[in-house]
């Protein structure tokens, strides 16, 4: 493969000031031959056979299996890497984005709650409750520097160590009796008659399959649903860096709270060393705070121009990621207050993919229905909306059941949703919120003998609630907890925390 060329150049998409974009100029690749090869037939071994198996153990996956677990259903939760929490934790996005509406009150709870509090004080930094949806100057000036205000508003959006997700992860679903199988990439689907009866599994066993009565696809770029034939779509909203796919970094032996305060307190100087660094290296990426004062965290260049289910695009990202890494590394050491004796800690085992697919689903989370304030009957969770002159957004059930295919849900990343509001549907606590409710559907189906589309809506929220899920009433009062059990053919339509100032 020859060199890649890659354009350290800003991309104007309108992010926020500071969030780094980079484009890709062009490069050469291998040529692929065009040839094909015929697998000779095979009988696969059957690993196991289960209630509800889950593919994908990140943040949706996670949650899938514990809402299922809960209701007594045998889970099976298979996953790619030697640990759970995807994402949140391999590819070391522990800014847990924000889970409090604009008035502080905490709408994504349920697991991502349970999960946070079972986390060791230390392991968390985030603002405390009592001061979630404070419009306070000096307290938002605090927590802007580090990522827990927006829109001048203080929120609840912690940065966590990424190892204590990791082990408490694997010890929630163990408590429930999950049985987790690591090292194991979900290959491809088990489709008779339109429904999908379980999955075949590659490890270093060679290839097996596992029966279930329903899968849950956790994966993140929809693998399973994208080979069982279902609709998907791939288009994303441009103006957005959402597109963009980066590999994370943690540097040990900074000084975080020196480095803000020659950021706020001498921000000539640290324009001036800014615009240096953009005439040597094209651009300069700015480290986010972590759950320590000595740990800094880098989300990378946000490439553009990749393909999260391209091989060698992937590949790419990879390469260039670590080059631009160490070009900014000597430059911050030189030239940055605080990290003089910086060193690579860790760079991320799991790629940072935003989007590739989104599942055509029954009904898709749309932008003109949450900005009228659209409150679905078979409502399953609510997100915070992007801006306070929105309402909270309604997430509904049918945005995670294919349009045709039977016995698969499909929450996470790969929600069904318009481009627009897939930019806040991707982050982790609204995998967490879908991914519980997969599983706790995925159960009840099973309990009653029907498949995942027409589980009766009122039991799936009154145990979504039970489960500590945030629902609200309809508009007109009525309660959320007598919707009807969805049709086929429905159209489309308290953590712990950083200390405080002073």
């Amino acid at each position: 493969m020859r060199e890649p060329r890659i354009e350290h150049l800003a991309f104007k998409t309108g992010d926020a000031p500071g969030i780094l974009t980079v484009r890709r100029a062009g490069e050469a690749r291998r040529q692929r031959p065009g040839k094909t090869y015929l697998e000779p037939a095979r009988e696969v071994a059957v690993y196991a056979e289960t209630d509800v198996l889950v593919v994908g153990g990140g943040p949706a996956g996670c949650a899938a299996g514990v809402g299922a677990a809960r209701l007594g259903a045998d889970v099976i939760l298979l996953e790619r890497y030697g640990y759970l929490g995807g994402l949140s934790t391999g590819g070391l996005v522990i800014w847990i984005d924000r889970m409090t509406d604009w008035d502080g009150q905490q709408v994504i709870a349920g697991f991502a709650r349970d999960i946070l509090d079972r986390l060791p004080r230390e392991a968390v930094s985030g603002a405390p409750a009592r001061d979630w949806g404070s419009k306070d100057p000096e307290l938002n000036a605090y927590w802007r520097q580090r990522l827990g205000s927006f829109r001048d508003t203080v929120t609840w959006s912690p940065v966590i160590d990424p190892e204590w997700l990791k082990i408490e992860s694997l010890r929630v679903v163990g408590e429930l009796g999950v049985t987790p199988v690591l090292h194991a990439l979900g290959a491809w689907p088990i489709v008779e008659d339109g429904q999908v009866r379980g999955v075949v599994f590659e490890s270093k066993e060679g290839r097996q399959a596992i029966y279930a009565r329903v899968v849950v696809d956790a994966t993140g770029d929809g693998d399973m649903f994208a080979r069982a034939q279902a609709k998907f779509h791939t288009d994303t909203d441009e103006k957005s860096m959402h597109h963009s796919i980066n590999v994370a970094w943690l540097w040990a032996g900074v000084d975080m709270d020196r480095w803000i305060a020659f950021r706020v307190q001498r921000a000539e100087e640290f324009a001036a060393i800014m615009e240096r660094g953009r005439a040597t290296l094209g651009e300069v990426d700015r480290p986010y705070v972590s759950w320590r004062n000595d740990v800094a965290l880098f989300l990378g260049p946000r490439l553009t121009g990749y393909s999260a289910i391209d091989v060698g695009d992937l590949t790419e990202v990879e390469v260039e990621s670590r080059r631009w890494m160490l070009d900014l590394l000597n430059f911050y050491r030189a030239n940055m207050p605080g990290f003089g004796d910086a060193w690579i800690m860790e760079t991320a085992p799991q790629i940072g993919v935003r989007h590739s697919r989104r599942l055509t689903g029954v009904q898709p989370v749309v932008r003109e229905e949450w900005q009228s304030g659209v409150v679905y009957p078979d409502e399953i969770g609510v997100s915070p909306s992007l801006s306070p002159t929105f309402p909270s957004v309604s997430v509904p059930f049918g945005s995670l059941v294919p349009v045709e295919l039977d016995g698969l849900l499909a929450p996470g990343r790969h929600v069904a949703s318009d481009a627009v509001s897939h930019t806040f549907l991707r982050e982790i606590p609204q995998c967490w919120l879908t991914g519980q409710a997969a599983g706790v559907a995925a159960a009840l189906s099973i309990n009653a003998g029907l498949p995942p589309r027409h589980v009766d809506v009122d039991a799936l929220q009154r145990e979504l609630v039970k489960q500590g899920v945030y629902l609200r009433r309809r508009t007109d009062g009525r309660d959320l907890r007598r919707a009807k059990p969805m049709g086929r053919n429905r159209p489309p339509a308290a953590g712990r925390h950083h200390p405080a100032p002073a």
